[in-house]
This record gives C-alpha cells, structure tokens and sequence, in this order.
C-alpha cells in the first residue's frame, strides 16, 4: 500500500509540477521559434475562410458576424455561417450581410458534422473556427495567419480573455478560480508551443491549412482538440499565438463548469479512441508532451482515489498516512461543501422572477427547418 501511495502522489505531483518545471526547461534550453509575417501588404497574404457553426444563435450571430466583417485583414477574408440546424430567426438576423456572407443551412446533424461542412464550402486555403458567443481583438486574424508563413506551422491557436482576467465583477460564482486555472493553461500551451506544438486549440479562436483538414466524425466530442492533433501526427506544428486573442465570459456557476470539466474527460479519452497511435512514440511526435499533459490528466483522478484509499489503510500504523488522511478528508469536504453552497445559490437564483433576475420573455422559436439546403448570399 505504501507504494500505491506514493506513486499515486509522484503521478499527481508530475502532472501538475514536475512537467510544468520539464516545459519551462525545455522551451528555455531549445525553443522553437516561429517565423511570421508582420507587413500590411494584401499582396500574399493567402485568402481566409471564417467558419462560424451555430445552432439557434440568431440573437448573437448580427453582431458576431459585424465583428468578423471589420478584421483588419490585408487579404481576402470570407465568412460563412452554418446553420444546424436553428429553428430561430437565424437566417432573418443576417440579411443585413448577404452581400458578404456565405449561409449554410443544414438539419440537425451537431457540429462536427456543421464544422465538415462549413470547410467544404470555404474557399480560403487558411480555416478559421470561431463560435457564435466569443467576439475577436479587430486584428485576431491578421495575427492567427502571420504564423503560417512558416512551412512548419499547421495550425495556430489564439489566445482567449475571459471576463474574469479582467474584472472578478463579473458575476461568476467560480470566476477567480477558473481564472487562475486557465492562466495555468495558457502557460502550459504557450511553452508547449516553444518546444513544438501544443496539444490542442482553443475553439473559439484557432486556425488550420485547408489542406490538412480531416472530416470529423459526427459524434466527436472535442473538435478543438482531434482536428489539431491530427495536424501534429501529420508532421506540422500547432502554435499558440497569445496576440490573437478572443474574449468570453467565465462559467456563470460551479455545475456549468463541472459540465464542461466532464465533457473535456470524456473527450480525451473518445481521441485516444479515434487515435490510439498518439501513444506510440515513433507515430506521435509531441508523445512525451501528450503523455505527461492529456493521459496524466486522464490518470489524476484514479491516483487521487488510490492515494486515499491506501492512506485510509495505512493510517492505524504511521501517524504520516493519518496526517495524509485527515488532509485529504479536509480537502474534499472543502470542496463538497463550496459546491453545496454554489448549488443553494443558483437554487435561489432560479426562485426569482424572471423580472427581478433582469430576465425576458423568451420568444417563440419558427418551425423547425427540413432539408438541408446551402444557400450563398449574394
């Protein structure tokens, strides 16, 4: 039990420090670095294709679409909209862009299967991926695609501001927290980059070579992640650019960030799934980098049950595996006692009129849209 114990505290220890400490080494002793484009001559910089996927997002996509319009891009960019499937005023929000926009629309199919299609009708050889929600920097593009003028490069990924570095006013029950946990995360990518690629996209803000684009199968849980690391097995860097950045609001409470927390598990292991052959070294060139940030990950969990298991059965014999019990027992009531406490707030949140919350009437959606027809505006 004791070697249960301590290896399941080296694993977790490894994961959230000593590979911290490998990358800050590593980048520093032999960094990569990146050959990009600055001038603001149109001439050669290849054309952009912006694909937005968005399914009922008519109350966001008008102002979304004006913030992708006015990128000060020096070459062509074009946008295109697909619809999956949205059965409210979607279309009718983005008549005012028909001149500028390309519109797909498409039944329910979920957005992988939209994201496959949006690239299919893009015309760019650079694909940007953006949502409906986040809105860019004006120069976000001009930035993302100044990385591909190294041959290397296969992808980059932005930088994405949460409200929460900037103003903890945001109302957020867990702002600081998630804050502090992806200022964490942007570090480790920015000096995976360094050292090669990272391993993954943030997917509100990221972009690939058309010509390295694989379709995604329907049911992929994290496009943002299997669509860049197939660029890396393919023998290209991804690169986190922290100059394009694209800004969103925290997690409103506690249970959406748990949510997303799980989706993301459930994601790395339906990738290790789809590609088993990112656990051969000879196949995955960023193998030591995936295996110490995205399997240890998915090992952290069962070490910490380990580690309280073995210390509970080790605690009536050395007062070291007490202390190591009561620590964790005290950490853990910690934490199921912050999420009691977020769950009775949004409990009496939910009680509130709609008016005292500042709420609205949700309006009645139009019937659901048959067939899956692309219409290009203009």
């Amino acid at each position: 039990m004791e070697i249960v114990f301590w290896t399941s505290v080296l694993v977790v220890v490894y994961v959230y420090a000593g590979y911290p400490l490998l990358l800050a080494a590593w980048s520093a002793a032999a960094g990569r670095p990146v050959r990009t484009r600055e001038d603001g001559d149109p001439r050669g910089w290849p054309p952009v294709s912006v694909v937005v996927a968005a399914h009922n997002e008519g109350a966001r996509l008008r102002a979304r679409v004006a913030n992708l319009l006015e990128q000060r891009y020096p070459g062509s960019l074009e946008v295109i909209v697909v619809s999956d499937g949205s059965t409210d005023a979607t279309r009718a929000a983005l008549t005012p862009f028909d001149a500028r926009l390309t519109f797909v629309e498409l039944p329910r199919v979920g957005k992988p299967a939209a994201l496959n299609a949006g690239v299919a009708a893009a015309s760019g050889e650079i694909i940007v991926f953006a949502d409906a929600r986040q809105r860019f920097a004006a120069d976000a593009v001009l930035r993302l695609v100044s990385n591909f003028a190294d041959p290397d490069v296969g992808g980059v990924t932005g930088e994405l501001v949460l409200d929460c570095e900037i103003d903890d006013g945001s109302g957020s029950t867990i702002g600081e927290g998630v804050g502090l946990y992806w200022r964490y995360e942007k570090w480790l990518r920015r000096h995976e980059s360094r050292v090669r690629s990272t391993l993954g996209a943030t997917g509100a803000i990221y972009a690939l070579r058309r010509e390295l684009w694989t379709p995604l199968p329907a049911d992929t849980l994290l496009d943002d992640v299997l669509a860049p690391i197939r660029v890396v097995l393919a023998g290209r860097r991804i690169v986190f650019d922290e100059r394009a950045r694209a800004f969103d609001r925290a997690a409103p409470d506690g249970s959406a960030e748990s949510r997303r927390k799980t989706r993301t598990l459930a994601g790395n292991y339906q990738i290790l799934w789809l590609e088993p052959r990112l656990l051969l070294p000879v196949r995955n060139p960023v193998w030591l980098q995936y295996l110490s940030h995205k399997v240890g990950r998915l090992l952290v969990p069962w070490a910490l049950v380990a580690a309280l298991a073995a210390s509970a059965v080790l605690a009536a014999d050395r007062w070291l595996y007490f202390v190591a019990l009561i620590l964790q027992l005290g950490f853990y009531g910690l934490a199921a006692l912050g999420a009691w406490m977020d769950a009775r707030e949004r409990g009496r949140t939910d009680e509130l009129p709609a008016r005292a919350r500042g709420g609205a009437t949700r309006p009645r959606h139009a019937p659901r849209v048959q067939g899956g027809t692309r219409v290009k505006a203009g």
